[in-house]
């Protein structure tokens, strides 16, 4: 059985700098968290659109190099979306997107431990339809993980976005979710007591990343804070993504990823939590540390001074890209 079927958007991100520099790096937030995971050495399926084009061949060529399986159906005749990063001063992207999604094929669920889906895809028609189809479908059989990610420009509206955000999180066995996502849909509110709302109203875990200010999670056992590593950051591009890969991870790790495994999630302890937490964070770090979405390989992750202990990272490193 496959480890996990990401599902969404594969891009080509347009890296602006302030001192006019450009770069064009493969993107977008579900094929990063693919990207992640399988350089973490996880069995990984794409279900995306990109085209049969120079952008779209490389990102599949990208994708394919570090081990990411692309589902049958995921390449196009159409053009290769994209989505241009501007970084500011502080190395914090704002994002402008030319997007066209959709999906023309659904796989088949009982291959997979784990579903994962987010982003644009969850909303954008006509594809986000089936994608919460999907997540439908996989309730209650896979280990569904969801990540908002919020794109204002696309997703129209806060609160109805908010009503989707949450139907998707009460499918969802567990939910990472940013304070930036969360400031727009829900303003004003508390982010500790959303997280403890959706928590109760199904996942097993819901994880807050604060940037520089580390990640919470509300969990059926109570509330736990971790700090962020220390990391020079070059910019902040698919750091949360590969925030999202490193909690994948340490479920598939932990042997938490499959229907036969919900309850046991479901009892995660707040050690068991915050170890989780700060083994994606130590991933997310040294994506932080190095220009675009290029996620650490596991050997990178062991070498680095951040890399946890047989006791924060479940041992399972017997296969790779």
């Amino acid at each position: 059985m496959e480890d996990v079927l990401v599902v969404g958007e594969a891009l080509v991100d347009i890296v602006e700098r302030l001192d006019g520099s450009s770069a064009e790096h493969p993107g977008g937030s579900p094929a990063n968290v693919a990207l992640g995971l399988a350089r973490l050495g996880r069995s990984v399926h794409l279900l995306t659109r990109i085209g049969n084009d120079d952008r779209g061949r490389a990102v599949r060529a990208h994708l394919e190099a570090s081990g990411v399986h692309l589902v049958e159906g995921s390449i196009t005749a159409q053009r290769t979306s994209t989505a241009t990063a501007r970084i500011d001063a502080l190395g914090v992207a704002a994002y402008e997107f030319d997007l066209d999604w959709r999906l023309e094929t659904r796989p088949d669920l009982a291959r997979f431990r784990g579903l994962h889906a987010g982003s644009i895809a969850a909303f954008l028609a006509p594809g986000g339809d089936a994608v919460l189809d999907l997540i439908h479908a996989a309730a209650g059989r896979l280990t569904v993980t969801y990540d908002p990610n919020a794109r204002p420009r696309l997703m129209g509206d806060a609160p109805p976005a908010r009503a989707r955000v949450e139907r998707i999180v009460a499918q969802a066995d567990l939910v990472k979710v940013s304070d930036e996502d969360l400031a727009w849909l829900t303003p004003g509110e508390d982010p500790v007591a959303v997280a403890l709302d959706w928590q109760a109203s199904g996942p097993a875990v819901v994880v807050v990343t604060r940037g520089s200010r580390g990640a919470l999670a509300a969990c059926r056992a109570g509330v736990v804070e971790v700090p962020a590593p220390h990391v020079t950051v070059i910019d902040t591009v698919g750091a949360g993504d590969a925030f999202m890969s490193g909690l994948i991870d340490y479920l598939a790790g932990a042997d938490l990823l499959g229907g036969q495994r919900l309850a046991a999630l479901r009892d995660m302890g707040l050690t068991g939590v915050e170890e989780m937490i700060a083994y994606a964070a130590r991933v997310a770090a040294i994506t932080c540390s190095r220009a675009g979405a290029d996620p650490p390989t596991w050997a990178e992750l062991a070498a680095s001074c951040d890399a946890p202990d047989e006791g924060a990272a479940p041992s399972h490193r017997d296969q790779g890209p």
